[in-house]
Formats: C-alpha cells, structure tokens, sequence
C-alpha cells in the first residue's frame, strides 16, 4: 500500500478470460467443450449458444448457424433427446420427484412429446417408489418419529404436491400414522 506523497505503482494487469468474438469455428468449439461435459437437450445446447453470442461479439458477416450446428450434433450421436428424457426422469424419481415435475423439467429441457413418452411412461410407473423416497427423505407419514399437528400435516402435503406428487398419493403418506404400513395400490 502506498504510504501518503507516494504514487502507486499498479499497473492494470490484462484480464485472465478476455471476451474473444466468435466465429463459427469458435461457436463449434463452445458446443463441443458443453456437449462433452453436459448431458444435453437440442434445446438447452441452443440456448447455450444463443447465450454465447450474445454476450460476446460475433465476428462474421453471416449470421451464426446455431440450429444447422445442434442438427449437426444430433446427426452424429452427440445429442439425443430420447435419451436424455429417460436419464432425467430416471434421476428425479429416484430423487423422489413425482410424474408432474418430470413432465415440467422435460417441458423445461424442450423434449418433445414423442421423445419425452416413454421416460414419463417410466416416471408413470415408478411414481409409488418415487412418494416413498420422498417420505423417507422428510420423515413425513410412517417414516415419522411421532404423530405430527395439522399444520405441519399440511405443510408436508404441500411440499409433497410441489415435488411433482399427485394429491392421493401424498395425502396416504402424509397422513399415515409413523410405522403405519402403506400398502400399494396400483
């Protein structure tokens, strides 16, 4: 620190991540870079890179050819939304996630409904394991120490129904006395 009568010497040191502009073959590097790191969606890869432009320059008379570069990817086996539906429902229903949820987090991801059928067809019929997690996790229900109050019964149902859970189902574990066995009704 520079004592009082002296001038300081800091000289401005360049930034570590300089914003670079973009050309094509950079934008197809920034795909590559995420689709090696993420598992992706068309959608989530465009907005990847619609993001990307915006926040750098574009350099280059043309304007980017993002949709041509995520068919490019699809083409050769980088993307596949079919795919990438059934690991996300697969992850959040062991996660405890209902079939509401799953469906708002494909919608998110932009699948398609033809992509998106079969991972909520698995959502669909992994919904009782998914509340039973759930339970588990928050001890609501026959996972429960003790008896809870109305309010917290209430409060549980609500978190229950905000975890993607439809109200019958919530309501049978929310409900349940601790150490209650909730039988399975398909």
């Amino acid at each position: 620190m520079a004592q009082k009568g002296q001038t300081s010497q800091l000289k401005a040191k360049p930034l570590k991540n300089r914003v670079k502009t973009l050309d094509q073959e950079s934008l197809h590097r920034l795909a590559i870079r995420y689709v090696e790191r993420y598992a992706t969606s068309r959608k989530k890869l465009a907005d990847y890179l619609h993001r990307k432009i915006g926040e750098r320059e574009w350099q280059g008379a043309e304007a980017p050819a993002v949709e041509q570069l995520v068919e490019r990817f699809v083409e050769q086996g980088y993307i596949d939304d079919a795919l990438y539906a059934q690991n996300k429902a697969s992850a959040l229903t062991r996660r405890g996630y209902g079939t509401r949820r799953v469906s708002h987090a494909l919608y998110q991801a932009g699948i398609s409904e033809a992509d998106g059928r079969e991972a909520f067809q698995v959502s669909e019929a992994n919904k009782w394991v998914a509340a039973e997690k759930f339970a588990r996790k928050r001890r609501i229900g026959p996972f429960a120490d003790n008896q809870q109050d109305a309010d917290k019964c209430r409060k549980q149902l609500q978190a229950f129904l905000r975890a993607g859970h439809d109200f019958d189902l919530a309501s049978r574990f929310v409900f349940a006395r601790p150490g209650e066995e909730i039988t399975r009704e398909d």
